[in-house]
């Protein structure tokens, strides 16, 4: 009776022992959410309830993140072996925390009506080596979002996606709509590196290329001139652009595109929301696609991605709930919340992101020409961006330093950073 008792004792802590799912009660999963908008926020919440009102072993809580504090705080919480089991992050923040092995490889785990719903260049966002580390769900194109009234009465060709601006056009028509203290456009470039880097791939830009060895380094070409030299030239010889907004947010801009300074604000398709919100009564705007270069409109994106801790002791079920939250109706949900565009082809094909109302059908139509972002595998690229990169380019469109100098600090110094995490 006693033998019998001890393996009753050791059953028993055993089984409160095992993280949950047994007779103790359901698995709990952790998923930190990045969302931040009003709207997306309740479309999260509202996921997460409709989960676990139908999963009776599995449960979801939600946890609050901030994408200001994201990296820093997801490598503590790695280190600390307290990360969530579920990330929200985005797809140029995750190569470091893949090669580090905090995440966990999805090959194998995800369900083959995920992987064939997103498309390969998608995926490919989320590829490091040969692991794939995230699910990528949500993306938004660069756009010009102008004052239509302006536009209309000064006569300029509006663009389109079929027939967009190129840049040396987009040049001279924010020459054309500029003086009298109002400018053709105003660059919100506080954090310019993304902006650039992404837009460049349009003329042709790559920046960095890995090499035989797998190594990467930077190159600063004809196709990477394009962008920069065309942000410089506006804002130091044409005056068509404004020199104020260089050091701003997105944010920052809008109150002088409302109040009539600038005729066009580069941003990404979810500022649409902030607009909608706080523009004044009958102010006509609208979405025009971004110039074109030598590639057409290809454009460089991060996808939010959803991603699996690597320490999670439930790992399937943390990407059965990825998969339910990415059903195509609710990648609809999430997208509308967001006002960006989902990855996926049956959510992308919803009319719901299709109507002319707040120019949603510009926005799915750039979407066959989003690629993955220049820097989406490159270790050591949040060090580069934040020491060198940021603030080369600072510099090079306030006029503090020339094209030859940007090129010898993105190249020389730049090489520097990444060779650190190339050994």
């Amino acid at each position: 009776m006693r033998a019998r008792a001890v393996v009753v004792v050791v059953l028993l802590l055993l089984a409160g022992c095992s993280g949950g799912g047994g007779d103790d009660g359901p698995v709990t999963l952790r998923f930190q959410s990045l969302a931040w908008q009003e709207e997306s926020v309740r479309a999260n919440k509202e996921l997460v309830r409709e989960w676990n009102a139908t999963h009776e072993h599995v449960k979801v809580e939600y946890v609050q993140g901030s994408w200001s504090a994201v990296h820093d705080q997801l490598l503590t919480s790695f280190e600390g072996g307290e990360a969530p089991d579920i990330i929200h992050d985005a797809s140029d923040d995750l190569a470091d925390f893949a090669y580090g092995g905090y995440l966990a490889d999805l090959t194998g785990l995800l369900p083959a009506r995920l992987e064939e719903d997103i498309p390969r260049r998608s995926w490919e966002t989320t590829t490091f080596g040969d692991g794939v580390y995230g699910v990528p769900f949500l993306q938004e194109p660069r756009v010009l979002v102008a004052n239509a009234t302006w536009l209309r009465r000064s006569g300029v060709r509006i663009p389109t996606p079929g027939h967009p601006w190129s840049w040396a056009e987009f040049r001279r028509i924010t020459g054309q709509l500029s003086g009298g203290g109002r400018y053709g456009v105003a660059w919100p470039l506080k954090e310019p590196v993304s902006a650039t880097l992404n837009l460049s791939l349009s003329a042709g830009g790559r920046l960095f290329h890995r090499g035989a060895d797998g190594k990467v380094t930077v190159r600063f070409e004809a196709g990477d001139e394009v962008v920069p030299r065309t942000i410089h030239d506006q804002a130091g010889i044409d005056r068509s652009a404004s020199p104020t907004t260089l050091g701003s947010g997105g944010s920052d801009t809008l109150p002088g595109f409302f109040g009539g300074r600038y005729a066009m604000v580069p941003l990404g398709f979810s500022y649409r929301q902030q607009i909608v919100q706080q523009a004044p009564e009958g102010f006509d705007w609208q979405v025009l696609p971004a110039p074109a270069g030598a590639d057409g409109l290809a454009q460089g994106v991060s996808p939010q991605t959803l991603s699996v801790a690597e320490d999670s002791p439930h790992k399937k079920e943390a990407v059965a709930f990825v998969d339910f939250l990415l059903r195509p109706k609710n990648m609809v949900r999430l997208a509308l919340g967001d006002w960006m565009l989902p990855t996926g082809t049956l959510a992308l094909a919803d009319p719901a992101l299709h109507t002319a109302k707040d120019d949603w059908a510009t926005g799915t139509a750039l979407a066959a020409h989003l690629r993955p972002a220049p820097a989406r595998s490159v270790r050591g690229y949040a060090e580069w961006k934040d020491k060198v990169a940021t603030p080369a380019f600072q510099e090079y469109y306030s006029g503090a330093i020339g094209l030859g100098e940007l090129r010898e600090r993105l190249e020389k110094d730049g090489n520097l950073v990444l060779a650190r995490y190339q050994r």
